[in-house]
């Protein structure tokens, strides 16, 4: 049985949501899509913030809500964590006070990690006898998202966590996130508008688009479907996994093993064994029908055309697979792929430089 079930059927004013949505009940699930496609409902009726007339929720094999409406649970009972955009800290507690109300509140059985091992996950220990006021944003989140965790959720949802921030803070806050998903045993859904948070840290995604679930599936398989790829337009790219192979400080770059091949990415990336996950977005990815030696991209990897889709007026989006199975999207002008004569079959390099995967780069366990 699905492990997780929402069907919402929502109307306010000119807005409708009608949306029937399955994601596995452990993992991250993203549901992702512009602003006001219905992301943010959903989730509140994933809470019990809302109740969705004629909706249906079920979790784990429990109903949360009933579409005949005589099952309604309380979002109390639900035993779900919420992250908003804001932090919403209790300002006249500290930071250890914040934690410790999440950690009375769990069920006595699932007060693990305790609060000194949550801290230190999240980088906390020196700012436990903080207040809010003096934090900084991203200090305010990774105490809001501890102290989600802490009230021990069967069901963790997150409100766009990082979209209040810059670039280089929400940069700082993904690993954490990360971090969490790789150690903790729970079932998350991540509400989000930026596919490197998504592809980065979502091993499930349901694309919504003015109110309807355009696409839903595994992350890696939906990112490089053509329908998708229209969709996220210029964000349109694929995944890959693989593990840290080796590291060489004199050139600043680790080298990941790949099915079928290896990739070098730019800086440390963790020691060798660690699984990451990189994105690499259709825009960076060029086509060759050679290998040249003299070029100053690193990543040159043996590909072979299995199929191409016009994707506006000029452009090509061209769907390769690397010689271990994985796939990957190309968006080439229509004057280059009839000059390589591209074609389903054709043998060709998919190249890209380091620099390239530098902003999708996550963990690969979940």
């Amino acid at each position: 049985m699905t492990d997780l079930h929402l069907a919402v059927r929502w109307r306010r004013g000119d807005f409708a949501l009608d949306a029937d949505v399955t994601l596995p009940g452990r993992g991250v699930s993203a549901v992702f899509g512009p602003s006001g496609c219905g992301k943010t409902t959903l989730l509140r009726c994933l809470a019990g913030l809302d109740r969705a007339p004629g909706g249906e929720v079920r979790f784990l094999d429990v109903c949360w809500q009933s579409g005949d409406g005589r099952v309604f649970i309380p979002p109390h009972q639900r035993g779900v964590g919420f992250v908003f955009q804001g932090a919403s800290l209790f300002s006249h507690l500290s930071v250890r006070g914040n934690l410790a109300f999440a950690w009375q509140r769990a069920p006595r059985e699932r007060r693990e990690p305790g609060i000194e091992r949550m801290a230190a996950l999240f980088d906390l220990t020196a700012l436990l006898d903080r207040m809010p006021a003096g934090l900084s944003g991203g200090e305010r989140q990774r105490v809001a998202l501890a102290r989600a965790l802490l009230s021990a959720p069967r069901l963790l949802l997150l409100d766009e966590p990082l979209a209040a921030m810059d670039h280089a803070r929400r940069d700082e806050l993904v690993p954490y996130l990360d971090r969490a998903r790789a150690e903790l045993d729970i079932a998350a859904v991540l509400v989000s508008h930026a596919v490197d948070e998504v592809a980065r840290l979502c091993d499930h995604l349901v694309l919504l688009h003015d109110g309807r679930v355009v696409a839903q599936g595994p992350t890696a398989e939906l990112l490089v479907r053509f329908d998708v790829a229209r969709a996220l337009r210029d964000e349109a790219g694929a995944v890959l996994r693989g593990t840290v192979a080796e590291y060489q400080p004199a050139n600043h770059l680790t080298l990941v093993a790949i099915a079928g091949g290896t990739l070098r990415l730019p800086g440390k990336q963790g020691p060798t064994g660690t699984p990451l996950r990189c994105r690499i977005a259709a825009r960076d990815l060029s086509l060759a029908l050679t290998s040249a030696p003299d070029t100053s991209i690193l990543n040159l990897l043996a590909a072979t055309v299995v199929d191409l889709e016009p994707d506006g007026a000029g452009q090509v989006l061209a769907r390769v697979r690397l010689a271990g199975g994985d796939l990957l999207l190309a968006r080439v002008s229509q004057w280059s792929a009839a000059q390589l004569e591209l074609r389903p079959g054709r043998a060709v390099v998919a190249q890209f430089k380091a620099v390239a995967l530098a902003g999708g780069l996550g963990l690969g366990g979940g």
